[in-house]
Order: structure tokens, then C-alpha cells, then sequence
């Protein structure tokens, strides 16, 4: 294998590695960065200033708003209680059956009107763990029954006001709806084979003994953190759907952009909401610049670590890799699908991976004689597939939040957020063929 390919390999690991031992992007990217330009003999502050450093500053000046919006209305709706009032209605109408896979039709649902995954990673826990214990389910299913629903078909589906569709419509000039028949038919197939993976092994695990209770667990769950939560004056479920649906609405129907039919959201989440948070003024206050903090947060970290793409993509073997999998002979859409997992699992991150994928490669992608909106899918599909590695920050997070390893809770992660989307592209790019 030619050296060049073997040094990014080796960066990649090294990147992976120091991710799942937890050491902050701020540090990892730029260390990791200078790892990889030592290796090709290039200068190093010249990299850092003219490659490094223009990818994440050119990343946060398309995808601020995005990120701002967003994470403003996720606030809203965590501290109103918005969400929680959605998850608790949908898992009563539930009945108390199916509880992993309707855990993933909530956090889907709220992550799919736009609520940030990362906030919905808060508030659906403590629900879903009462959920788990009174159907006596193990708690090793709650991370995947989790993030399933936040970064998978909620992310990738036609009309999802998510930050892989605004790249795409950024680098493409495609709508957020492309590729709309096979898009929808591939989301469908998706949302199945998490569901029903999801209880099957709800189901597994309780034949096998496996219960809520399981002294196996490396983490044991004190009496307080079992403690049921005292009931809650939350919000109306119609009043709590309705900027929801404003958005979804403003985005598809009115083809507003992200980020106005975002802010329209949360400007009728404040109206309709207002009262829920005591305080007035004041207090409203306190929670947007809750979100506009996490929003910085968020962006930052993603940005950072599409720098050390840039500076990846300017490298020998960059360019040999890609040469190399272009070799392959194989279907232009194929080609998609691998160049954005690849960069996303370099990153550990769907956007920041699709991001440095488009930037480097969006001319190629374009000139390989395929239509945008098929790109459009297959990036945004790719993107979350190799994302999610063991190093993937939203992973580390959450496991961190359900007091769960990777070694206990980690594969089903894997099946329903890696293995799953793979078949999901198994399924699209036949039907993009087929020119649905």
C-alpha cells in the first residue's frame, strides 16, 4: 500500500483513539493536524494559517445560523418542557409496548422538526428510563433507542431541516426534498429495521435473563437516579407540536431556508410558550443564551475538526486514497457513498464529515455525470454511517449520560446507526439507477 495512504490510515486511528479517550476536539483536531503535516514534510504554521484554519472558518460562516437557530429552539423546548410533554404523549399512546423502538420514534420525531439531537439526549433519558424499568427492559438498549432516532432517518429523510441537507443544498443547489421517491422509500426501509431490530433484542435480552435490574452492569443505578420525576405542568401536546410543524411547513411547503423557518419556530415556541417559563423577561433570556451558548459549543467543535480535514485534503494521500477508490470501477454514486463515510468516520461527525467530503470533492462528485439530487441523498445518507465509531463525540456523551460502556452498550449502537444506513445506501443507490 503506497505510505501516503498508510500515514492517513494511521492519522485516522490516532484520531479515533484519542476522541474515545475523550480528549476535547479543541485539542484533538489541531494535534492531530500537526501529526499529519509532519508525516508530508509541510510547513507547519503556513498549513495551519492557509489550510487548517480557512476549512473551519469557512465551515462556520456557511453553518452558524444553522447551528444558532437550532440549538435556540432546542432550548426552548427543553426548558418549557415542550419535548418532554411530546415524548410523554406519544409513549402513552404506546401503551407501555414497543418501548425501545418508540423511544426512537420520539427522539426521530423531535429531532426531525428540529430540535437538536444533542438536547434531546437530556430530556428523553430520564423518560426513557422509567420507560425501561416499568417494562422491566435492560438499560444496555436506551443509548441506541436514542441516538437511532436523533442521526438516523430523522437526519436523512426528504424535507428533515438537518445540517446534511443544508450542505447539500449549499454545495449542490438541490432542495431539501431531493430525490424525494427513492429518499422516501429508503427512510421508510430504515425506520423499519431499527424498529424491529430494536425489539428484537428488548425481546433477546429478557428470554435471556437480561432484565432492568441487571447487577452485570459496570455502573449501578443509585435509588435517587430511579427516582421517578414528580409530575410536571407541561404544555398542551397540540400547543407543544404546532412550531413544529410551522417549521416543516415554512421549510418544504413555503421553501423558506433553514435557518427562517427555524427562527419562525422559535419565535412562536416564545409566543405560544411564554408563560411556561417563570421569570418573564428575564428568565427567557437566561434560556437563549443557554442556546446560544450550546450553539457555539456545537459549531466549534464540528468546525475545528473539519480544519483538520482541510488540511487532510491537501495532502498526497488525500489524493492517491481517492485515486485509488476512483480505480475501483465502480458506480459514481458507490464513489459518494464511500469518499463521505470515510471522511465522516475520519471525523467522527456526520456534518463535519460531509463537509470536508463536499469541499474537496464536490467538482468531482458533479462531473462524474450524475444528478445532484442522487448526490444530494447519497451524501447525506453515507454521512451517517461511519459517523458513528466509537469515537464519535454524541456517542461518548450519551453513553457518559446513561452511566453505560461501550463494551455494554456499543453494538446495538452499531447495528442500528452504521450497519443499518449501509443497507439503507444498498437500497437508495439501486433505485437511483433505476432513475425513480
Amino acid at each position: 500500500m503506497d505510505l501516503s495512504i498508510i500515514i492517513l490510515i494511521v492519522a485516522l486511528i490516532l484520531f479515533g483513539v484519542l476522541a474515545f479517550k475523550q480528549l476535547s476536539a479543541l485539542i484533538l483536531a489541531p494535534l492531530v493536524s500537526i501529526f499529519v503535516i509532519l508525516c508530508f514534510r509541510l510547513p507547519v504554521l503556513e498549513t495551519l494559517l492557509n489550510s487548517f484554519m480557512p476549512a473551519a472558518a469557512d465551515y462556520v460562516s456557511k453553518y452558524f445560523l444553522t447551528f444558532f437557530v437550532g440549538a435556540l429552539f432546542g432550548a426552548i423546548y427543553q426548558f418549557t418542557g415542550a419535548a418532554e410533554s411530546i415524548a410523554r404523549t406519544i409513549s402513552r399512546v404506546s401503551h407501555d409496548k414497543f418501548v425501545a423502538p418508540v423511544i426512537m420514534v420520539i427522539t426521530g420525531l423531535l429531532t426531525f422538526g428540529g430540535v437538536s439531537g444533542f438536547v434531546v439526549f437530556f430530556v428523553i433519558y430520564p423518560i426513557a428510563l422509567q420507560m425501561f424499568k416499568k417494562a422491566n427492559l435492560t438499560r444496555m438498549l436506551i443509548p441506541a433507542a436514542i441516538s437511532a432516532g436523533c442521526w438516523t432517518w430523522s437526519m436523512t429523510a426528504p424535507g428533515s431541516p438537518s445540517i446534511q441537507n443544508k450542505i447539500a443544498m449549499t454545495n449542490l443547489g438541490t432542495s431539501a426534498t431531493a430525490a424525494f421517491v427513492p429518499s422516501l422509500i429508503a427512510s421508510i426501509v430504515e425506520f423499519i429495521l431499527i424498529f424491529v431490530w430494536l425489539e428484537y433484542r428488548a425481546r433477546y435480552f429478557t428470554k435471556k435473563g437480561r432484565l432492568f435490574n441487571d447487577p452485570t452492569l459496570k455502573t449501578q443505578l443509585t435509588a435517587d437516579e430511579l427516582k421517578e420525576s414528580e409530575a410536571k405542568d407541561l404544555p398542551n401536546f397540540v400547543i407543544s407540536i404546532i412550531p413544529i410543524a410551522l417549521i416543516l411547513i415554512l421549510f418544504n411547503g413555503f421553501k423558506w431556508t433553514v435557518e427562517g423557518a427555524v427562527f419562525a419556530g422559535v419565535a412562536a415556541a416564545t409566543i405560544l410558550m411564554f408563560k411556561r417559563i417563570k421569570g418573564g423577561v428575564k428568565e427567557w433570556v437566561n434560556v437563549f443564551n443557554k442556546g446560544a451558548a450550546d450553539s457555539g459549543v456545537a459549531i466549534l467543535n464540528t468546525a475545528i475538526v473539519v480544519g483538520f480535514g482541510g488540511v487532510v485534503q491537501n495532502t498526497e494521500g488525500f489524493t492517491n486514497l481517492i485515486a485509488k477508490v476512483q480505480s475501483m470501477n465502480i458506480s459514481p454514486l458507490v464513489f459518494v457513498a464511500i469518499a463521505v463515510a470515510i471522511c465522516a468516520g475520519a471525523c467522527g461527525s456526520a456534518s463535519g464529515g460531509m463537509g470536508v467530503a463536499f469541499n474537496a470533492l464536490k467538482d468531482t462528485f458533479v462531473s462524474m455525470g450524475v444528478a445532484p439530487e442522487y448526490i444530494h441523498r447519497v451524501g447525506a445518507i453515507a454521512a451517517g454511517t461511519l459517523d458513528t465509531l466509537p469515537h464519535q463525540g454524541a456517542q461518548i456523551t450519551l453513553l457518559g449520560i446513561c452511566k453505560l460502556t461501550h463494551k455494554e452498550a456499543y453494538f446495538d449502537i452499531a447495528v442500528t446507526q452504521i450497519l443499518i444506513p449501509v443497507i439503507t445506501l444498498f437500497v437508495f443507490i439501486p433505485l437511483a439507477s433505476m432513475g425513480l
